[in-house]
This record gives structure tokens, C-alpha cells and sequence, in this order.
């Protein structure tokens, strides 16, 4: 389930991504098998082991086209990131400058290793489902590594011009996500065991698994109101 949308950042077979922050590498996988030259970089061993096994696996199967589809993974932070200037068409950042503290060096350094007239894919909290999140729970967001901060668009958007790139569009993403948090942070963050919370997580795979018309009806109609992501979308002037 990806939240950024690939068509509208423009990507295409043959071109280099970077997957910046990467977690368990839903982004590059995908951007792999459309036949992109994929890095994956994360901070955090656990992810970046996860994404070398299941890159492994997807070569083995076949699930990477013969032409393109090359991906590799470095383990790195976002301050300073070990690509030469330029080295990317693309890159996506997806739920990652909310943890940062100092977002705009990061936002400084993608810009830095996108090409001229590359394209990026910036995805945070949407403000409104995070406020509510933040206002029901502590637990949710007071934790090492959580998330430091509730952007609003136009905040996001002036931190990606100051960085010299411009800005193209934004969309929402994860309308049926927000009501789950909200149901995990009144019941507890961590009480997966809740049965109203393993009821909406079974909701949730099945619709990620199975894609029934229904609840892809309810995302489309959610996720302009209350989707949990906030997509940004921008080029770096030339």
C-alpha cells in the first residue's frame, strides 16, 4: 500500500530513486518492479535488513524486470546522505520529516542529490487526524523517535521552497487509517489485543489484500476528508 502516488511524481522505467527513510522498503519495492535503479536508505538496522531479505527474495522469484529493476540499500540518516549532487531522478520521503528535528537540513540534502528538474514525493501526518491523535494520547507521539512535530500544507510547502524546489501539487492518502489510530490511542497504542482494534486491523488487510470494491469506494471518498497522509509533490529548479 503506497502513499505516494508514482504517476504524479513522474516515474518512469531506467530512472534512479532514491527511497529516503525507507522502512521495511514498501516505496522501493515497488518503484523496483516498474523497472526504476532503486536505493533504499534508512537509519535503523532492523529496516534495512528487512528490505536486503526481500529484495533478495524478489530476485529469486523473477519479480524484478531483466531491464532495470536494480535496487540496493545503504543504512544512513538523512543529514547526510552519501550521494553525489544530482545523483537522482527521484526521490521519495515518505513519514519520515516528522521524526526529524531539524527537517530542514533534510529537506536541504534530498534537494541536493535530486537532479535539476527531478522530482519528489514528500508524505507527513495530515495536521487535523494527527491533532486528534496527539490530543488523545501521549503515548502516541512521546516516544524515542516519534514524531516531533504536526505539519499544516502550507508549512511543508514553504520548507520545500526554501530548499529551491517547487512545488506542483499534493493529495491525501489512508482515509480508512485515521479512525484506526484514533481507536488505538483511546484504547491504549500498544493494546493491539483490544478486539475493536483487531477488528479494524483484519478491516484493514483485507482491504490492502483483497481491494474489494467497497472499501476502496470508502477510501476514495475518506482521503480528501481525513486521510492520515498529507502527499507533497515538487521539482528542483533548475
Amino acid at each position: 500500500m503506497l502513499t505516494a502516488d508514482f504517476e504524479q511524481l513522474g516515474l518512469r522505467a531506467g530512472d534512479r530513486v532514491l527511497d529516503l527513510g525507507c522502512g521495511f522498503g514498501r516505496h522501493a519495492f515497488a518503484a523496483a518492479r516498474r523497472g526504476a535503479r532503486v536505493v533504499a536508505l534508512d537509519a535503523g538496522r532492523d529496516e534495512v535488513e528487512g528490505v536486503v531479505g526481500i529484495l533478495a527474495a524478489m530476485v529469486e522469484a523473477g519479480e524484478l524486470p531483466d531491464e532495470g529493476g536494480h535496487a540496493g540499500v545503504v543504512q544512513g540518516d538523512a543529514w547526510h546522505l552519501p550521494f553525489a549532487d544530482g545523483a537522482f531522478d527521484r526521490v521519495v520521503c515518505a513519514e519520515v520529516l516528522e521524526h526529524l528535528p531539524d527537517d530542514a537540513a533534510a529537506l536541504g540534502e534530498m534537494a541536493r542529490v535530486l537532479r535539476p528538474g527531478g522530482t519528489i514525493a514528500v508524505t507527513v501526518p495530515r495536521f487535523g487526524p494527527e491533532l486528534v491523535n496527539w490530543a488523545l494520547s501521549d503515548e502516541y507521539h512521546l516516544v524515542p523517535g516519534g514524531h516531533v512535530r504536526i505539519y499544516r500544507r502550507r508549512v511543508l510547502e514553504s520548507r520545500l521552497a526554501a530548499a529551491g524546489l517547487r512545488v506542483g501539487g499534493h493529495g491525501y492518502a489512508h482515509g480508512l487509517h485515521s479512525p484506526y489510530w484514533w481507536l488505538k490511542c483511546l484504547v491504549g497504542v500498544g493494546n493491539d489485543e483490544h478486539p475493536l482494534v483487531r477488528a479494524y486491523h483484519r478491516l484493514l488487510v483485507w482491504d490492502i489484500e483483497k481491494r474489494p470494491a467497497l472499501t476502496r469506494a470508502a477510501e476514495r471518498v475518506l482521503a480528501p476528508v481525513m486521510g492520515k497522509s498529507l502527499v507533497v509533490y515538487a521539482t528542483r529548479q533548475p
